[in-house]
């Protein structure tokens, strides 16, 4: 049984900081995360070919076993060149030097504007002091939680635990992110946390599968960012083997709750956004084609819109599925809008069925609102997440360096 802890603990033989280092005029913009013991590790990235300099380094290291991750915000250090490059290793080699191990034992991430150098002054005294901050203490939790944010207007992190062979084996995860957020990864950051004894094949294969199940699942306005990074450290403390079995697939849903609940934070916290929306795709001729469907409906902009001025244009949801190149017949398809107000059918059978339009109102004017299609035509089911699109995203991203 998989437990959702409401205050965040960190996984045994981690310790985190989050500081001020200067790259934000006042926020905390430098956190640390490290294990007093080597860990496993695993990461997914950003598929646009215009990658940050970490996202770089990241990828050149990510066999090795790991130590800890380096995060900044407030600057991406992306479209930097080779200087750029040199700053990221720079970071992991600073944390090597104080920390031990060796530089590639050491995950870098940044996250913020793009095309402007890192003043590593700054960086350089903000690893100094995220360093001597490493606890355990519930402040340097929430600071690690606040010091990734960029646009972001709360905290995203959870943990889930469960019992096995009566030792109890934790997953906790920060993430950050809020506009840029598209499937393929989004302006994501995320970094999780376990005490779980895991092999790197093993860990590598269950991130790939819940990333593409969560992250990939939400779009806030169709950006994908150059700086998109999951990570995740098992550093096998709680000496619980979950490399296979019963462990095994209990780890996997406890990965796959955290970065769900993650996703779906990331989303509800999207720039300007007012309305969380879920896309449910069933009946599809397979989970790959379900998959397709709900992005494109969840990625539509003239969908947000309609979400943001709560009407009930479901042709809009008809034509994004049109264009999705997923294989479906329009004719079989049935089309709910859902609510805490109720539900209500909007077609059926691929035909438009008459509805109570200020009923179809009062539904979508809800904070979180479900929009239901039904194929018949298999045993495809995908969700995806998404939040409407409003004035309020455009006047945030119009003057984002300002």
């Amino acid at each position: 049984m998989i437990r959702i802890d409401e205050q965040l603990i960190l996984p045994k033989g981690f310790l985190v900081s989050g500081v001020h280092a200067g790259l934000k005029k006042k926020k905390l913009d430098m956190a640390l995360i490290y294990s007093d013991t080597p860990c496993t590790s695993s990461s997914t990235y950003t598929t646009n070919k215009v990658k940050a300099a970490p996202v770089l380094y990241d990828m050149s290291i990510k066999q090795s076993p790991k130590r800890g991750i380096i995060i900044n915000s407030g600057n991406a250090n992306a479209c930097t060149g080779e200087q750029g490059y040199k700053d990221a290793v720079h970071m992991a080699e600073l944390c090597a030097a104080k920390l031990g191990g060796t530089s590639d034992e050491y995950f870098v991430a940044s996250t913020g504007v793009i095309g402007v150098p890192l003043d590593m002054n700054k960086i350089e005294s903000g690893i100094n002091d995220a360093i001597s901050e490493l606890s355990t203490s519930n402040k340097q939790i929430d600071n690690v939680a606040t010091a990734i944010l960029t646009t972001d207007t709360h905290k995203k992190c959870v943990t889930a635990s469960f019992v096995y062979d009566e030792k109890l084996v934790k997953v906790t995860g920060f993430a950050k992110g809020s506009g840029m957020i598209h499937p393929n990864m989004a302006t994501t950051l995320s970094f999780i946390m376990t005490d779980a004894k895991i092999d790197s094949e093993s860990l590598q294969l269950l991130t790939g599968l819940s990333v593409e199940d969560s992250f990939n699942m939400i779009s806030v306005d169709g950006d994908t960012s150059t700086n998109d990074s999951c990570f995740v450290l098992a550093n096998g403390a709680s000496l619980v083997d979950c490399s296979t079995g019963e462990a095994k697939e209990n780890f996997a849903f406890a990965l796959d709750t955290v970065l769900k609940k993650l996703a779906i934070m990331l989303v509800k916290d999207g720039e300007g956004a007012e309305k969380l929306i879920e896309v449910e795709v069933v009946g599809a001729v397979d989970t790959k084609n379900a998959k397709i469907l709900a992005r494109s409906i969840i990625s539509s902009n003239l969908v947000k819109a309609a979400f943001f001025g709560s009407d009930a244009n479901w042709g809009r949801i008809l034509c994004a599925m049109g264009y999705s190149n997923a294989e479906f017949d329009p004719s079989l398809v049935d089309l709910y809008f859902k609510s805490q107000k109720g539900e209500i059918q909007t077609l059926k059978q691929g035909e438009p069925i008459a509805f109570d339009e200020a009923k179809a109102k009062e539904i979508l004017l809800e904070k979180e609102v479900k929009v239901l299609v039904k194929l018949n035509q298999g045993c495809g089911i995908a969700n995806a997440w998404g939040c409407d699109l409003t004035y309020e995203y455009v006047k945030i991203n119009g003057d984002y360096r300002s």
